[in-house]
């Protein structure tokens, strides 16, 4: 089965209120570098917070983790053209709210700004937290009730939708969901300046505590394979690589195996794994 997916955001940190609001619209510009001034999470979120409307746009992909840190600290994003994103890609977006967002931009219409804000809001609360988005993952490929999960990567280098549904699963079932290699970044403590990361490790980072990893299954990845340990296998990027693939194959039935497909841009392999019997989740779909 092929689904669309999206990236998602970490309950902890959507705003429990409507943040004061000082400016109409947030400085920060996307595609102007010079307006690129954050150096970290909280300094990044506080502009939002301040702002009532922050422009956001199509990047790499239609799918952006910009749309998900503007509506969860209680900021509308304005996103013009939205109305050209194909139907399956976004599809777990509230599209309609940010299409009624970029009407009350246009026509400055602030007193209708509060109502909007608590909606876009509640909705990214109740349907794209990371542990929302894991359950989607779960429920989607009829696996609802799955306790023990190998999360695999072929590397550790961070790409938001594998580190995030990481997240998600980890809050769903803690340390039973075992990510090999064990990804570091999203963990507190690891010694690891987040600020080198990928867009400064904002959002995706230092989110997880240290005992959500069980070290002690590293050293038996091959043998709770053979011995079908986990009850489905999930591949946090099967772009960036599907270590143990011909074994998990050998051991595993094919709705057990679940691919996710984070990038801007991919070919149409997916099509190979839907019809080899795998739940395919792709983002830009």
């Amino acid at each position: 089965m092929l689904h669309p997916i999206t990236f998602s955001f970490p309950k902890d940190k959507i705003v429990l209120n409507i943040p004061l609001k000082t400016k109409f619209c947030s400085d920060l510009i996307p595609g102007k570098l010079e307006t690129y001034i954050y150096q970290n999470e909280e300094d990044y979120y506080k502009e939002y917070q301040s702002s009532i409307f922050a422009i956001t746009t199509k990047k790499g992909g239609w799918d952006c983790m910009r749309h998900y840190e503007i509506m969860a600290n209680g900021c509308i994003p304005y996103f013009p053209n939205i109305e050209q994103c194909p139907p399956n890609t976004m599809a777990l977006l509230p599209k309609h709210l940010i299409i009624e967002g970029n009407k009350l931009y246009e026509t400055k219409n602030i007193e209708e700004c509060s109502n909007l804000i608590k909606k876009l809001l509640d909705f990214t609360t109740y349907n794209l937290t990371t542990e929302k988005i894991a359950q989607y993952i779960l429920d989607k490929s009829q696996n609802t009730n799955a306790k023990k999960i190998l999360y695999l990567s072929e590397n550790i280098y961070p790409d938001y939708l594998r580190c995030i549904t990481l997240q998600g699963l980890k809050e769903l079932i803690g340390k039973d969901c075992h990510d090999f290699p064990k990804i570091p970044h999203i963990y507190k403590n690891a010694g690891i300046d987040y600020s080198k990361l990928y867009g400064k490790g904002i959002t995706y980072t230092n989110n997880l505590e240290q005992e959500l990893h069980d070290i002690s299954k590293d050293s038996t990845i091959e043998e709770d394979i053979r011995a079908n340990y986990y009850d489905i296998i999930i591949y946090g990027s099967y772009h960036r690589g599907m270590p143990y693939y011909e074994l998990v194959c050998k051991f595993y039935q094919p709705n057990k195996i679940i691919l996710l497909c984070g990038e801007d841009l991919h070919d149409c392999n997916y099509n190979f794994f839907v019809q080899k019997g795998h739940t395919v989740f792709v983002r830009e779909l």
